[in-house]
């Protein structure tokens, strides 16, 4: 009987010290702060399929993760209200819902253009912009591509899009309204290449056997945590949490578990 009741005991100390844990790494929130980043009682964070940035499914586990879906779930948490994830087939539709109000958090590119729609904390991931293209290719780096008669393969709406549009003299820009409408494209020969982060290209090449990767860039994403406008009450609690993650390595486990590929430098100390 003693001994039932000193593993009882060990069992509530137990648990006792992992909340005084589980408190520590979570503190307190203001009222203010959680009402300006949660404004209806839930945190709704804006993802989109194809990106490890974003979302993915973890092909072993069948689990969805990404970095903005896991560092919204971790926020929520430390918010203290459920966490709402909703699902959009592109990235330019999750700025849409943003700018409308109707997502709360996501995690994308931040750009000028953008920084007038959203606010971006300090970016925490810097991603190379490449080419995927077919076997066949005779692409060898990004100074071959823009050529006459290319047709090289964008995200609608995508910074990818405007960037390129400009820069092309002689190939062609091809919208396209989702990832995998642009694997079906390039597996039937509707287009030369696919122009994103290397990230998302390096996910697309897994289930297209024989495409690659060009090496080189063209160009580099700056990553971060982005809330709509009008959330300055809540901006400095989020600069905080965001300096914590990188610091503390969640940032890295994120992008471990994500399968992130791609970066410009490494993520966290």
């Amino acid at each position: 009987m003693n001994h039932l009741r000193r593993s009882g005991l060990a069992s509530l100390l137990a648990a006792a010290s992992l909340l005084v844990a589980c408190a520590a790494f979570t503190p307190a929130v203001e009222p203010q702060v959680r009402q300006a980043l949660a404004p209806t009682g839930k945190l709704r964070v804006g993802v989109y399929p194809g990106s490890p940035t974003s979302m993915v499914t973890d092909a072993k586990t069948g689990q969805k993760v990404g970095v903005a879906l896991d560092l919204g779930r971790e926020l929520a948490r430390q918010l203290d209200v459920p966490f709402e994830p909703v699902e959009f087939r592109r990235v330019a539709e999750v700025l849409d819902a943003m700018k409308a109000g109707t997502v709360d958090f996501t995690f994308t590119n931040a750009t000028a253009a953008r920084a007038k729609d959203v606010d971006f904390i300090t970016p925490l991931i810097d991603l190379e912009l490449g080419y995927l293209v077919p076997p066949a290719s005779r692409l060898q780096g990004p100074a071959d591509v823009d050529r006459p008669g290319m047709k090289i393969g964008v995200s609608q709406g995508s910074t990818s899009q405007g960037t390129l549009t400009k820069a092309y003299q002689q190939a062609s820009v091809v919208p396209v309204a989702s990832l995998k409408v642009a694997a079906e494209m390039l597996a039937q020969g509707q287009l030369d290449a696919f122009a994103t982060n290397k990230a998302i290209l390096f996910e697309m090449s897994d289930g297209l056997p024989g495409f690659r990767v060009l090496d080189g860039r063209w160009g580099l994403e700056h990553l971060a945590v982005a809330v709509p406008k009008g959330r300055e009450a809540g901006l400095p609690y989020l600069r905080k949490f965001a300096e914590e993650a990188k610091a503390g390595g969640l940032l890295r486990s994120i992008v471990e578990r994500s399968g992130l590929r791609g970066t410009a430098n490494p993520v966290a100390p």
